[in-house]
């Protein structure tokens, strides 16, 4: 057992371990292990085993549990040892065993070990870049499913499938996410950013569209040394005459606390906001020919004209939308619109191996932009993927002096 253990960490070391090697070798996963006091049997399928044959598996178009234990039934062809069973059942059994707290954690530690890469020329005004966002990911019609994250109160019974709302934390600069929460779908945008707010550092600049531009929301993530960039919610009318003007499309106005307690806010977080707030609201007009003209209102707590120009605001905005396209990478490009798992927890995982992926992803379009002087961000996340998974046979077959050069004309082809 411990003969066909150790093969498959070389297996998956070749190709997995290689091109993630800073951001995700055994040693970080045995870290992880052991910091949250995990224990486990020497099985064929141990947490790493399972751990990189889970990657592989959302990794690849086909995502069925057979092809990933067919993988690792071909990793151990010819090399003299027992050959295990065709039957998923052992590896189903060993991803059910994974714990969610342990694939959170290296989730969210490979986001951060990329985030720590960035330098000074990566920064927006010496300031880095989240960007959060929703959406939607459906799941097997199950009756554990159904109940932990129920259809549309629209659909008839049996007519619909159960979904779950993400909110999730994206890196401007890199690409990558850095936080992410799971709920039900009647859970409104807000409520989910609430709970990612934790996630942030100080200096942050938070950018998000109107769901998120609320009162107590602005005053929260400046009370956290954070700022924030919102387009300003519908509800709200833009009057012109009012504020201080600092620039032509440019004005501080005063927000004053609301008289009732907002859904999703307790006594006491209601009591604690003060009277009102000082914000900077930008408008601006979006002309397309052959469309309506659109008008844009900003909110920020960016007051500092001459750090932030209103240009300079506006651009960063306009970034926003990378977000969209980084979510339908993830959902679209990966397959996690639709995902494959049939209880609640193991929906939890699948999605956290999902996000996974994509940042170990981001980490290898990363090196490949950086080692060749191209903006990492202007890669393809497809082409990537594709990149790896025609390389892997490659990486797997040629010895180690020559398995470093084939990941270097890796990173030259992106």
């Amino acid at each position: 057992m411990t003969l066909r253990v150790q093969i498959l960490k070389d297996k998956f070391n070749s190709y997995l371990g290689l091109p993630f090697k800073e951001l995700l070798p055994a040693s970080v996963i045995e870290q992880a292990l052991s910091e949250l006091k995990i224990r486990y049997y020497q099985r064929l399928f141990d947490p790493i085993v399972t751990l990189w044959a889970f990657l592989a598996q959302v990794l690849d178009t086909d995502k069925s549990c057979h092809n990933a234990v067919s993988k690792v039934i071909a990793y151990l062809a010819g090399q003299g040892v027992e050959i295990p069973s065709t039957d998923t059942s052992a590896y189903c059994q060993a991803r059910s065993r994974l714990p969610e707290k342990f694939l959170e954690k290296l989730f969210s530690q490979v986001g951060q070990s990329l985030e720590e890469k960035l330098g000074t020329e990566h920064l927006w005004c010496g300031r880095n870049v989240k960007v959060i966002d929703g959406s939607t990911v459906s799941m097997p019609d199950t009756v554990e499913n159904q109940k932990a994250y129920p259809q549309p109160k629209t659909q008839k019974a049996g007519c619909g499938f159960p979904i779950a709302k993400i909110g999730v934390i994206f890196s401007l600069a890199t690409g990558a996410a850095v936080a992410l929460c799971i709920d039900v779908l009647n859970t409104h945008d807000i409520k989910l950013a609430r709970n990612l707010y934790s996630f942030l550092k100080p200096n942050d600049v938070l950018v998000g569209d109107r769901a998120f531009c609320a009162y107590a929301d602005m005053f929260t993530i400046k009370n956290i040394n954070c700022d924030a960039v919102f387009r300003k919610h519908q509800s709200r009318t833009t009057a012109m005459r009012k504020g201080k003007i600092v620039g032509d499309c440019d004005k501080l106005v005063t927000w004053y606390k609301p008289k009732t307690c907002s859904k999703g806010l307790n006594k006491d977080e209601f009591n604690a906001l003060p009277p009102s707030i000082t914000v900077r609201e930008i408008y601006y007009y979006i002309v397309i020919p052959g469309f309506r003209t659109q008008q844009v209102s900003l909110i920020t707590t960016l007051l500092d004209e001459g750090t932030y120009s209103t240009l300079a605001i506006v651009g960063l905005y306009g970034q926003r939308w990378d977000v969209e396209l980084d979510l339908r990478h993830i959902k679209t490009t990966l397959g996690m619109d639709v995902l494959r798992c049939k209880t609640p927890s193991m929906v939890r995982k699948e999605i956290y191996v999902y996000l996974l992926a994509y940042n170990l992803l981001r980490s290898l379009m990363w090196s490949a932009g950086t080692t060749y002087s191209t903006p990492p961000l202007r890669l393809s996340l497809q082409g990537t993927r594709h990149h790896l998974n025609n390389f892997i046979p490659e990486l797997l077959a040629a010895i180690s002096t020559k398995r470093l050069k084939i990941y270097r004309t890796l990173l030259e082809w992106h």
